[in-house]
């Protein structure tokens, strides 16, 4: 058997983070039409359940993106400027997350839950390209 090292813990955390925070956004997004036949309540019902689990996934994915920028050195010039756009796009998935959380109209849930998701999948993205 292989040995397991800090440094899979530390990819598997932020992984299985991923997992959930983007992951589970496409799943809830899929899910809203039939959601929305159950009652008119019930897609915001899951999505404050599911905050429940993604907002501490988020927390791990920022405690082990941290930790990952401690472990990867040296970083070359493209490296970093990888490193920086992935960090503007993280933050803004948590950001946008946050305002469609507390969005009161159907045109902002809209534009947030999109902005959310689309910067979710970008850092997601990026992530894979660091990795490469």
């Amino acid at each position: 058997m292989l040995a397991v090292s800090w440094d899979t813990v530390r990819l598997f955390l932020h992984v299985l983070a991923a997992t959930i925070w983007v992951g589970g956004q496409l799943t809830l997004a899929a899910l809203v039409p039939v959601l929305r036949r159950q009652g008119p309540d019930a897609p915001r019902v899951a999505a404050r359940r599911f905050n429940l689990v993604a907002w501490p996934a988020y927390g791990v994915l920022i405690a082990t993106g941290i930790w990952n920028i401690i472990a990867v050195s040296p970083m070359s010039p493209a490296y970093q400027r990888t490193l920086t756009v992935k960090l503007i796009v993280v933050a803004a998935s948590g950001i946008s997350a946050f305002l469609h959380a507390r969005s009161k109209t159907t045109v902002g849930l809209a534009v947030w839950g999109a902005l959310t998701g689309l910067t979710a999948l970008s850092a997601l993205f990026l992530g894979i390209v660091l990795a490469g």
